[in-house]
């Protein structure tokens, strides 16, 4: 079980589990900026399996955006992700208006403390885990955490949407 962390990291996410009282620890690595695949930097860095290190995409489904959380290991399958939110088509968001909308940057996404509370949904997968990893509001900050306690504080669905 993740230790309860006081959230003094100081990201919208980390403060957010604080207040609500949600048990997490906060795993640092340094991110190298040279690296674009950051659930593999993450895994390397942390020595974790990556099939326990989880993505926070934003899309977008009949225009509404929609945050989809997959393993690292794996792809959003947008057809999957429309069906579970209840729409119809589904794309990625353009990387700038995921930025405005969350308040972070990607890379650092964190499907906690966003500007914008957004529906959600996490890959069933998740579930199969005691503890999985999620950006904790920037590079090289991942967040410990039960999935079931994600699950509960952003209001997700949980549905098989990774492929």
């Amino acid at each position: 079980m993740a230790k309860r962390s006081s959230g003094s990291e100081g990201t919208p996410a980390t403060r957010a589990l604080a207040a609500a009282r949600v048990p997490f620890a906060v795993r640092r690595y340094t991110h190298n900026p040279a690296v674009t695949d950051f659930g593999a930097e993450a895994a390397r860095e942390l020595a974790v399996d990556p099939e326990c290190i989880f993505k926070t995409l934003i899309a977008v489904v009949d225009e509404e955006l929609i945050v989809a959380i997959v393993p690292v290991t794996r792809m959003v399958q947008l057809k999957s992700l429309a069906k579970a939110s209840g729409g119809k088509r589904a794309r990625l968001a353009d990387p700038a208006l995921a930025e405005r909308r969350t308040g972070y940057v990607v890379g650092g996404i964190s499907p906690i403390g966003q500007k914008t509370m957004l529906q959600t949904v996490l890959d069933s997968s998740a579930l199969e885990h005691p503890q999985i990893l999620v950006s904790g509001g920037r590079r090289g900050l991942d967040i410990e955490l039960d999935p079931r306690d994600l699950v509960v504080l952003t209001g997700a669905v949980t549905a098989p949407i990774a492929v």
